[in-house]
């Protein structure tokens, strides 16, 4: 059974960090690919960013890119999305996903997630 547990979020000022971490069970670690989408009120879903444990190859979105950093961690099984420079329009919850990777040039996301989320809140 796949189990993924989110942990990290809070409030914080705009232009201030926060460090997500995701503890990942239930599936071969360094065969899949792990990431993280968002979902704020009256939005879409947003893939945020995802790396691919074979090869630590990354994908961030355009919003993030610059400000967020994936890490993954095989010997503890855990995946960590530090943010800087956090704004307001990152206000969202944020959700660990096992279902992110690559096809080609090409990164996708089924949103789906077996995690609670975290929520993130960023004051202007």
């Amino acid at each position: 059974e796949v189990q993924l547990v989110e942990s990290g979020g809070g409030l914080v000022q705009a232009g201030g960090s926060l460090r997500l971490s995701c503890a990942v069970s239930g599936f071969t670690f360094d065969d899949h690919a792990i990431g993280w989408f968002r979902q704020a009120p009256g939005k879409e879903r947003e893939g945020v960013s995802c790396i691919s444990s074979s090869d630590d190859n990354t994908y961030y979105a355009d919003s993030v890119k610059g400000r967020f950093t994936i890490s993954s961690d095989s010997a503890k099984n855990t995946v960590d999305l530090q943010m800087n420079s956090l704004k307001p329009e990152d206000t969202a919850v944020y959700y660990c996903t096992s279902e992110c990777g690559r096809y080609g040039s090409s990164w996708y996301f089924t949103f789906r997630s077996w995690g609670q989320g975290t929520q993130v809140t960023v004051s202007s």
